[in-house]
Order: structure tokens, then C-alpha cells, then sequence
């Protein structure tokens, strides 16, 4: 293993980044001390890195347990693009595939190893964790949706619970618990159900400044408006809908508006949901249609709009769905419709549940989401205090901030309210308050004599809506709490007395129909746009001859990069984030060719690169003479001689004419026997470069056989892609 002077150099080698994000350097050095650690990061802000770095650094594999065979598939890939030794193992492989890849860590070959909770703790594989743990050393388990532990968090799995027995079995090996969501109820819960010691809690901001919120009424012009949405913003988006039947009526649709779109939702089979999710995070369609409830599972950074076509249960599930949007970081939308009849489903739903404390929660759960559609305050105010983050406020990137509402000084009115709550002995939830304070004549009222109180009827004036707009924005600006239990009681705090005694004045906004308007970049930009179109197109059909997710070449935040800087030498790609020495080796020259062929017609400057092939797709003069040598059956070393060149550049020119489609025959060039065994390692360790590869099989293969093995194996991939 490479040693570094420090963590950035080990940072941009493996990953191709020249800085850490905040929170992730701390985290690293923790990790690489063996602590144990509680991380809460948002989505998107890179908590992957956080224990893949250290893995890398340290000797010994590191076992990570992620509850989606998609994701778990989707960070190998990712991993593999960039040189890394990874792999999975999950019931998608034959048995073939999985001796094979148990062989490669068991000899030391795979830093890290993916793993489902159910066959991680399985009587079959725990054995052969005894055996890894002897003969390599388990470096850390690493415990991805660690909110699955927890009956408190949104996604329970009850097979989670069961990762505590690790602890018992590996008592001195370092635990890192990751999760994107998690209240202090989840947080607390994870830290005691997986048995850390001690553990370094580390809570990022749940703030994700690139996404736009917005919440917009569910009229009859419902789906004209997400039409506009889908047209307005390039790229992949997400549209969630409450039932299967509301999937299949958008997606059809959808599809009648010529735009490309599919379902995914429990009705559907196994295969099909798989097959239709491959397609969406390969780009083959640009918009996946999807039931809140059954959820996505997916790993895709580029998603650029996220929309729910019908209300979340819960702002948990809200922030965690809409929070698949930008990923990568760049600019994206996340908009909420907003229907009264949806909370009819959701109460229908709510009531099947058996148990009646559930049955209170999720009520509970269900108005804080009304709450949120329903406020006039910053969006971000409102769902960072969910999660227990004060924030100021004014984000400027949510429907409220930038086109804010007229604001009034309600602060008489927030002190009635306020000395109810107090005169009633904070006993009451807000609808209790309400009536008080507007004189109902209920019996309940009349049996607790709160109709006898000071503030009984002095509220008249307002309306129901009125008053629940003052209790939301009350709440939203941490003026006063309720408790969480399921019974939404109000309770003063500290703020709250500082209201009654005229100390603090408070300002609500007040709601006016407002037409959002969509910003127009300027011409350089559209330039910008244009060269970005065309790295796009390189990109995906890169992607599609490896069979892997666009992404895993590029993010969109790299290839925008290339499009504004326009590097047109191998030392100024290199210099992009996001580009390690593998993906500068792998991809460098394709895109600086294309960079180079923009500027060229756009009549702009270039500069010379010896490394630039003659041309990305078709065969050159000189590699369709080795072709025509090749087939009258010459060896790698006639065709040199009787060129008059390298034997190592005989071999470029037929792994590259693989690569463009034409008919080498490698039967010719390497034994059977050879092939099989490259072909076998190749299968483990995945499309790396070919120092690892050399490493496993030994001084007996040369770099040449690799090389040509791997040229018919990616050929076959492309052909034949995994699960096909």
C-alpha cells in the first residue's frame, strides 16, 4: 500500500479530490485511530468516503453492511472505476462467482467486501469471517443505513437488530455507524442496539443548500405544471406518488407526452423493478415513476428533480426522498404537491395499523408534514428544527425565501396565544388552544372550566386558519414546543416567556398566490451547455460499453468542470476534482479529444497533446494493417518484426481495435488455460488497472496476456452485461 505525507495526497490518488468535505478529514483520522463512530451526514455529503478512505489506508479488509443489493452494486462499481479493490457478495451470483471472490479475500485481494446484514450473520458465513478475520484481518465494519436499526427511524429492517451480536464475536474490532437521517431518539437507539463503545458522534449539517424546495397546490392544472417541471430542468428526475394505480396513470401519461419514463412499485416483479432501475441510473430513461412506500434504494448523484406528486407521511420520509435530488451537489428542485385528498389516503392508511400508540404516532407524524406544506416560514427552517438544527432562516434557495410573502407583526396576537397555553397548565394540543381562544362552546371546555379563563374568547377576531398559521410559525420559529409522543401537547419555553413579557416581537408571513419564475442563464452558459451535451453523449456510451451507471465515469459536477475550464492537455485534466490517476489513465485522452474537436469548430485555440489518438471510434491506417497481419495468422511478435515496431504497441493496436468493435481473435494469442484464469480474476477485481490484476496472478502472466484478456472480456460485457 502507498504511503502519503498526508490525507489529501491519498485523497486525490484514489478519488481525484483535492479537498475534504466539512466533517470528513476528523471523521478519517478518528477511523484510522480504530474508535468507534456515530456519523449522521445528509445525502450527498459523502459519508461513503468516510470509511472507504480509511479501509484503503488500512491493512486488512473492511467489511461494510448495506441493506440494497442496488446500492452495494452501485459503490463496487464506483470503487472499481477508480482502481480500488472492492467487491460484494449477494444472492444475484451464481456459485461460481462466489468461491471466486471468497478465493480473492481470502489471499488478500479485496479491501473492501459489501455484505447484507441477513447473510453476513448467516450459520455459513460467519465461519468463513472467522477464517478472513485470521488469515487477512478485519480492519472495521462499517454499518451503512444505520437508521434500519432502529424501530424510531423510517426504514426499520428487523434484521438489523441481530448486527449487535459482531460486537460479541469481534469485541476489539472498530465499528463505524452511518446514516443520512436519524433524530436524537434514532441516533441514541443506533449507538445502544449495535453496542458502541464510546462512540465519536459526528452530525453534519442537515442543511443541503443545492436543492430548491418548493411546495405548490394540487389544482386540476396538477399535471400541466409537472410536465413544465420535466421540460424546464435537463437531466434524470424522480416523481413519487402514494399508490400504484397514480404510478401507472403518470408513467402512461408521461410516456404519451413523449417523454421516456417508467414504474417501479411492489406490484411489478422482481425483475422487471430491477430491470427498470438499471435503466433509469444508466440514463436510458430519464424519469422513474415510484411509490412513496416502497422507496427507490438507489445511488444515483445526477438526479436533478425530485417530485412528489402526492404528500409524504411523514417529513422524515419527505426530506430523505426529496434529498435524492443533487447528490452530487449540483443545483437541483424538489417539489411538493399539495392536496387536501391526499391526507384522506394517508389517515385510511394510518388506521389499518393494529397498534393504536403506532397508529398516534404517525398521526402525530402526518400533521408536522401538513405543517410544513402549509408554512409560510423558510423551508429549511422548517425541516432542519425537525431534526434539531436551529436555522435562521432566509435561505434563499426555498418558494418562501424568494418570493416571500408580506410580513405582520403578530406579536399581541402570539401572546394571547401563548397565555392560554399557560393559563390551560400546558396540557393541551393546538385545535384545544384554539377553541379557548375563540370562545367554542364544547363540552370539553365547559368540564375543564377554561371557559371561565381570561383568555377565553378574546381571539374571535381570527380565524381557525389564522390562528393555525400563527401556532405552525410559532413552532417553526422555536417560540414554543409540543412533545413528540404522539399527542402533540404544547409547551412553553424560554422564548415563549420572553414573548409574554413583551421582550421579543414576532413577525408571521402571510400567504399570497405567488407564479414561480424560472431564471434564464446567460450566453455563455448556453455554450457551456452545449460542449456539456456532447461529454454527456461520450460519457454514456463509455458507460454503456463497460455496462456501468454514467455517473461511475464522471460526475455531472466533473464534466461540468471540463465543459467551463476546457483543459487540452493530460496535466490540466488531471488537475480537475474529481479525476484520480486511474480515471485520468482510463478516460484522459476520449475527452480531451472531444474537448479538442469543440474548440476546433467553435474556431477557438488549441493546444498540441502527443497523447491524442487519431480518432475515438474508427480504426486507424496503421491499426487495420496489424488487423489484416493479425488475421492471415501472424503472432504479436511476427507482426512486429515485419512492422518494424514494438510488440507492446502490436498489442495497443489490437486491445484498442477490440475496443472498436472489430474481429481479433484472441484464442490466437493466449492459451485457453490462461485466458480462463485472467478471465476468472477478472470477474472479481472488476475493470482496474492491471498492476493489481498482475499482482494476483503472479509473475508467470505478463502485462501483454492481461491486457488482451481484459480487451475480449470488456467486449463480452458490453455484449452481455452482468444479470443479463
Amino acid at each position: 500500500m502507498l504511503q502519503y505525507p498526508n490525507l489529501e495526497q491519498a485523497l486525490k490518488y484514489y478519488f481525484g479530490y483535492d479537498n475534504f468535505r466539512p466533517g470528513q478529514r476528523q471523521i478519517i483520522e478518528q477511523a484510522l485511530q480504530n474508535r468507534d463512530l456515530m456519523i449522521v451526514m445528509p445525502t450527498g455529503g459523502g459519508k461513503s468516503l468516510c470509511f472507504q478512505l480509511p479501509a484503503l489506508l488500512k491493512k486488512g479488509i473492511t467489511i461494510v453492511v448495506s441493506p440494497l443489493i442496488a446500492l452495494m452494486q452501485d459503490q463496487v462499481e464506483g470503487l472499481r472505476d477508480n482502481g480500488i479493490t472492492a467487491t460484494f457478495l449477494n444472492s444475484s451470483l451464481n456459485s461460481y462467482q462466489t468461491r471466486s471472490r471468497e478465493e480473492a479475500i481470502i489471499n488478500g485481494k479485496v479491501k473492501l467486501l459489501y455484505v447484507a446484514p441477513e447473510r453476513l450473520l448467516s450459520d455459513r458465513f460467519l465461519p468463513f469471517l472467522d477464517l478472513v478475520h485470521h488469515k487477512v484481518g478485519i480492519s472495521a465494519f462499517a454499518i451503512d443505513e444505520a437508521h434500519c436499526v432502529s424501530e424510531w427511524g423510517h426504514d426499520f429492517r428487523p434484521e438489523y437488530r441481530q448486527l449487535k451480536s459482531l460486537r460479541k464475536r469481534y469485541p476489539d474490532i472498530p465499528t463505524l455507524a452511518l446514516t443520512a437521517t436519524a433524530t436524537d431518539r434514532v441516533r441514541g437507539d443506533i449507538i445502544q442496539q449495535l453496542g458502541l463503545k464510546q462512540p465519536s458522534i459526528h452530525i453534519a449539517s442537515f442543511n443541503r443548500q443545492n436543492l430548491y424546495y418548493e411546495v405548490r397546490p394540487k389544482t386540476k392544472y396538477a399535471y400541466a405544471e409537472l410536465l413544465e417541471i420535466i421540460r424546464e430542468n435537463q437531466g434524470s428526475g424522480i416523481i413519487y406518488c402514494l399508490t400504484r394505480k397514480k404510478v401507472d396513470e403518470i408513467t402512461s401519461k408521461l410516456e404519451n407526452d413523449k417523454i421516456s419514463a417508467l414504474p417501479y412499485h411492489a406490484g411489478l416483479s422482481d425483475e422487471e423493478r430491477s430491470k427498470n432501475q438499471t435503466r433509469f441510473i444508466r440514463d436510458d430513461v430519464r424519469v422513474m415513476v415510484a411509490t412513496i412506500a416502497f422507496g427507490m434504494g438507489i445511488n444515483k448523484p445526477d438526479v436533478r428533480f425530485v417530485v412528489h406528486f402526492d404528500i409524504s407521511r411523514n417529513l422524515e420520509s419527505y426530506y430523505q426522498e426529496s434529498g435524492r435530488a443533487g447528490r452530487d451537489g449540483e443545483p437541483s428542485r424538489c417539489t411538493l404537491f399539495f392536496g387536501y385528498g391526499d391526507i384522506k389516503t394517508i389517515e385510511f392508511l394510518i388506521n389499518q395499523k393494529p397498534d393504536s400508540q403506532e397508529q398516534l404516532i404517525a398521526k402525530q407524524q402526518l400533521r408536522q408534514i401538513i405543517d410544513y406544506a402549509e408554512g409560510t416560514d423558510c423551508r429549511r427552517t422548517i425541516q432542519l428544527g425537525y431534526f434539531g438544527e436551529r436555522f435562521a432562516g432566509n435561505c434563499g434557495n426555498c418558494d418562501n425565501c424568494r418570493h416571500p410573502k408580506p410580513v405582520q407583526d403578530w406579536t399581541i396576537e402570539a401572546m394571547k396565544f401563548l397565555s392560554c397555553v399557560a393559563r390551560t397548565k400546558e396540557r393541551f394540543g393546538m385545535l384545544y388552544i384554539i377553541d379557548v381562544l375563540r370562545g367554542a362552546k364544547n363540552q370539553k371546555i365547559a368540564q375543564n372550566e377554561h371557559d371561565k379563563l381570561s383568555t377565553y374568547g378574546i381571539g374571535k377576531d381570527k380565524s381557525l386558519d389564522e390562528w393555525r398559521m400563527l401556532g405552525r410559525s410559532l413552532l417553526h420559529q422555536g417560540l414554543i414546543e409540543q412533545t413528540s409522543d404522539g399527542y402533540s401537547v404544547l409547551k412553553l419555553n424560554a422564548l415563549s416567556w420572553e414573548v409574554m413579557r413583551r421582550q421579543r416581537t414576532v413577525s408571521i408571513a402571510v400567504p399570497v398566490v405567488q407564479k414561480i419564475t424560472v431564471e434564464h442563464g446567460s450566453e455563455k452558459a448556453a455554450e457551456v451547455e452545449i460542449l456539456m451535451q456532447r461529454l454527456r453523449s461520450l460519457r454514456k456510451q463509455l458507460a454503456d460499453e463497460q455496462s456501468v451507471p454514467p455517473y461511475v465515469i464522471f460526475q455531472d459536477s466533473t464534466l461540468k468542470l471540463m465543459a467551463q475550464v476546457q483543459p487540452q492537455t493530460k496535466a490540466e485534466f488531471s488537475k480537475l476534482s474529481g479525476v484520480g490517476s486511474h480515471k485520468l489513465a482510463q478516460y484522459g485522452d476520449k475527452f480531451l479529444a472531444q474537448i479538442r474537436a469543440y474548440r476546433t469548430e467553435q474556431g477557438l485555440s488549441t493546444k498540441e497533446d502527443n497523447s491524442f489518438p487519431p480518432s475515438v471510434n474508427s480504426p486507424s491506417d496503421t491499426e487495420l494493417y496489424t488487423l489484416q497481419l493479425h488475421q492471415q495468422g501472424h503472432s504479436i511478435t511476427e507482426i512486429a518484426k515485419k512492422r518494424n515496431i514494438r510488440p507492446t504497441t502490436i498489442v495497443r493496436h489490437l486491445c484498442d481495435l477490440m475496443e472498436k468493435n472489430q474481429p481479433v481473435d484472441v484464442n490466437q494469442l493466449v492459451s485457453l488455460e490462461r485466458q480462463q484464469k485472467i478471465w476468472q480474476v477478472l470477474e472479481v477485481l472488476g475493470d482496474i488497472s492491471l498492476t493489481p490484476i498482475k499482482e494476483y496472478l503472479g509473475e508467470s502472466y505478463s502485462f501483454d496476456e492481461i491486457r488482451l484478456v481484459r480487451g475480449k472480456w470488456r467486449r463480452e460485457r458490453r455484449k452481455y452485461p452482468p444479470g443479463t
